[in-house]
């Protein structure tokens, strides 16, 4: 009879501390536009991973990609409300947003990747992140999308002056829409994904880093590929502002060093993969222009539209910091 009570006893304090334990479990909504293989995809994924791994399960983080939850700025838009808790987000999608992240699309201002992240992940990178804020997002980190490169379906373009008459797909972003005005170009702006416009010749081109060009199969509707490196395009890790400041100062950590050690992971993984999408690229046909005209873009690319993308004072002053610091 004791025996019996003492059993029952046990098996009602298992069931308590199951029941307990699966409460107080974390459900983390992460949402992105981009599918598998991509590089925003690849920081999410590993973020997951680490996340459910350092809580002992007791977080969950839900994967939301592929443009399920619409747009990037859609995607933004349900941060804010705290529908969704996490987002890794393009640079230009925060335009509608916070005008200081402007100052990372400025054309030609990275030489490589490593004076990229000195600025991102230094002090001035904190105030970009920090300035988030203002707008409901809690800037995490920098991962990265990477240097964007010129594809279109007409000619090889080598010379500003190529540009002429061709319509190019650019992000949703003035600064972006500027650039392109200034070099020549026709910008048109569309979200993404953009693989209709490009296959039904809506837009003759596109600029997006090699990763993007390659998962995407952007080579299967554009035939030269000009490697311009015009911006260094890194994504923002953002979460909802509301939500991350419930969490204890614990979980804040957590959700914080996971997603800086997710971004170093795929910047390590997404330098290393470049000279072999180079090569995967033409062997898919695609005509590679390695020897464009780099300071006849940089001069042009400083045009009156883009220098007035930089009208608010604080935005110009950040700027004007940045420009300091990586000559």
């Amino acid at each position: 009879m004791k025996k019996t009570s003492i059993c029952l006893l046990v098996t009602l304090m298992l069931l308590f501390w199951i029941s307990s334990a699966i409460g107080k479990t974390r459900t983390i909504k992460l949402g992105t536009i981009a599918k598998p293989g991509s590089p925003n995809y690849i920081a999410s994924e590993k973020f997951k991973r680490l996340v459910e791994e350092r809580s002992g399960q007791t977080c969950n983080v839900e994967l939301f990609h592929s443009g399920s939850f619409g747009n990037e700025v859609q995607i933004l838009n349900l941060l804010q409300t705290g529908t969704i808790h996490i987002a890794v987000a393009t640079t230009g999608s925060f335009d509608n947003f916070d005008p200081m992240v402007r100052v990372i699309n400025f054309p030609f201002l990275f030489k490589d990747h490593a004076q990229a992240y000195e600025i991102l992940d230094g002090p001035i990178g904190q105030q970009i992140l920090k300035s988030l804020e203002s707008s409901g997002f809690k800037g995490l980190c920098f991962s990265e999308n990477g240097f964007r490169h010129l594809t279109n379906n007409v000619r090889p373009v080598i010379h500003p002056d190529d540009l002429k008459g061709l319509k190019i797909r650019v992000m949703v972003s003035e600064i972006h829409k500027a650039v392109w005005k200034g070099l020549g170009a026709i910008p048109v702006p569309l979200p993404w994904p953009i693989d209709k416009e490009l296959k039904h010749g809506v837009v003759d081109g596109e600029e997006n880093p090699l990763s993007i060009i390659e998962v995407y199969k952007f080579y299967e509707s554009q035939k030269y590929l000009s490697l311009t490196k015009h911006v260094y395009s890194p994504h923002i890790d953002v979460a909802c502002l509301s939500w991350f400041n419930q969490l204890s100062g614990e979980e804040q950590n957590m959700i914080t060093t996971a997603m800086k050690d997710a971004a170093t992971y795929q910047r390590k993984l997404s330098r290393e993969q470049n000279a072999e999408r180079l090569v995967f690229l033409k062997e898919k046909g695609m005509q590679i222009t390695m020897a464009v005209d780099v300071d006849a873009f940089r001069k042009k690319a400083a045009a009156k539209e883009v220098i007035e993308q930089y009208s608010d004072p604080k935005v110009r002053t950040l700027l004007f910091d940045i420009l300091k610091a990586v000559k």
